[in-house]
């Protein structure tokens, strides 16, 4: 495995993702912001943001996979999330917790969150994009 995550001393201890990444791999795989679209590009989950926030983990690993990899390779993840506050936090956690339980992985890399006043599509709640590192 090219990624070793951490929570190192010092930091704050988070636990639905770790504060650091240490890449040790040789291919770096930038997969682009994930949204709700199913293969045909129709939106799933319309105004649910736990279902958005699933399919978004679900088209992330899809492209993991295309590239030989996992959600064990991501370093990194980024969080677009329209409408953002503190009160939305538990659906966001809940969508995340049901795509974990659906891929069979763990997904705590560090991330990165951040509340946007709209996305392309306006049904879109939500947009995910992940680097990895693969050996």
């Amino acid at each position: 495995m090219a990624i070793t995550l951490k929570n190192p001393d010092g930091l704050p201890k988070i636990d639905v993702y770790r504060q650091l990444a240490i890449a040790s791999g040789s291919k770096l795989v930038f997969i682009a912001g994930q949204v709700a679209w199913d293969a045909e590009g129709v939106t799933v989950g319309e105004g649910d943001l736990a279902a958005q926030v699933e399919r978004c983990y679900l088209n992330i690993a899809t492209a993991l996979g295309e590239a030989g990899g996992s959600f064990d390779d991501v370093a990194k993840m980024t969080f677009y999330v329209v409408d953002w506050s503190t009160e939305k936090m538990p659906t966001l956690l809940e969508g995340i917790s049901r795509a974990a339980a659906k891929l069979g992985v763990t997904p705590v890399p560090p991330t990165t969150l951040i509340g946007v006043a709209a996305l392309d599509v306006p049904e879109h709640l939500v947009e995910i994009e992940a680097t990895a590192v693969l050996d």
